[in-house]
Formats: structure tokens, sequence, C-alpha cells
């Protein structure tokens, strides 16, 4: 099991993988996500970990777990750290890459996969600065169309 830089949240039955530079925002995003199934814009997310997360290749899937440590804990700029009702594991659906310098406008479908501990995953690469919201909610609705 590799502990990476990383936040993660369960959007209904897949995790969201957030990944940034110190200060792109992964927690202020994983926050954002939350509000948004509270206003009904999303049916279910939940915490799975914040700034730091556990990733483990199991049976073809990417599984991630929160630090024993910091399991239920989040960052909110502004209050400091608070505890949230949070997932122990999740399959990972999707990698987030917040600040990427190579997002595109219209991105090389190379740019959109992603290996993580073997296991290639779909990637959002999000320009620096972007709101990734917007994104992350089209991706999700593209998803269910088929």
């Amino acid at each position: 099991m590799a502990s990476i830089h990383a936040s993660a949240v369960l959007v209904g039955a897949r995790a969201l993988l957030i990944r940034g530079p110190s200060g792109a925002g992964k927690s202020r995003l994983a926050l954002a996500l939350l509000w948004q199934a509270h206003s009904g814009a999303l049916p279910f997310v939940r915490l799975v970990a914040d700034d730091r997360s556990l990733v483990e290749p199991h049976h073809g899937r990417l599984v991630v777990r929160p630090l024993p440590q910091n399991a239920g804990l989040i960052e909110v700029h502004g209050l400091g750290i608070r505890r949230l009702a949070y997932e122990p594991a999740a399959v990972v659906g999707r990698v987030v890459d917040l600040a990427a310098a190579e997002s595109a406008r219209l991105p090389e479908a190379a740019g959109l996969q992603v290996a993580v501990e073997g296991i290639t995953l779909p990637r959002l690469p999000v320009a620096a600065g972007a709101d990734p919201v917007p994104l992350i909610l089209a991706s999700l609705a593209s998803d269910l169309a088929g």
C-alpha cells in the first residue's frame, strides 16, 4: 500500500482521487463536492481522505483509504481541521489532477488516462485557477449518459 499526496471523495459508487501540488485546492474541492451533494446536485458524496491517501491495487481496481491517524479529518481554510463522516475505503473511478500544466481546451485522448500503482484510470486534468466543479459535474453526467 502506497501513501500519496492526494485527497479522495466517494461520489456515488466510485471515488475521485484528487491530486495536485500543495495549495492547489484538494481540500477545497472535496468540500465543494460535499456541498454539491448537500444542495442536491449530486446524489451521494462522502469524504474518504484529505491531503494524504493510501492507495492499493486490488483485483484490477485501485482502492483508496485514509491514513488511520487522519481518518475523518479535513482541513477547512480559515476554520482549521474539522471532523466529518467518512468512508474507510473506496474504489477509485477517476483521477482529478489540479493545476495540471498539460490541461487543454480539447485534450488529447492520451492525456485523459493515468496509471496509479499499475491501474489505468480516467483522468481529468484541471488548469491552475480553473474551477474544477463544473468539469467534474460534466464528466460525471457524460459517464451516466454512456
